[in-house]
């Protein structure tokens, strides 16, 4: 049975998972929002991506993973650099 490893080549969505794992684990604050800020642009060039691609199932997982994607980020944004809530009524 092989090991499941966390390399980069194991990324199920290399082309913006790098990114979005960098922010995640980035621990100096002075470079987190750089990498936020990278990460969602990726993201973006993506989806921008698959915007040209026709509509496809298989293309919704991806889909989702950015949509949960960009949801942790905002949430980065928010309880580490102070953002403010914007979802708050």
């Amino acid at each position: 049975m092989a090991e499941e490893d966390s390399s980069p080549s194991s990324l199920r969505y290399p082309a913006w998972q790098r990114a979005y794992e960098a922010a995640l684990l980035e621990l100096d604050r002075k470079k987190l929002l750089e990498r936020v800020h990278t990460a969602e642009a990726v993201i973006f060039n993506r989806l921008q991506a698959l915007v040209q691609i026709p509509d496809s199932p298989e293309h919704a997982p991806e889909r989702q993973a950015m949509e949960d994607a960009l949801n942790a980020l905002r949430v980065l944004k928010r309880n580490k650099l102070n953002f403010p809530d914007w979802e708050k009524k």
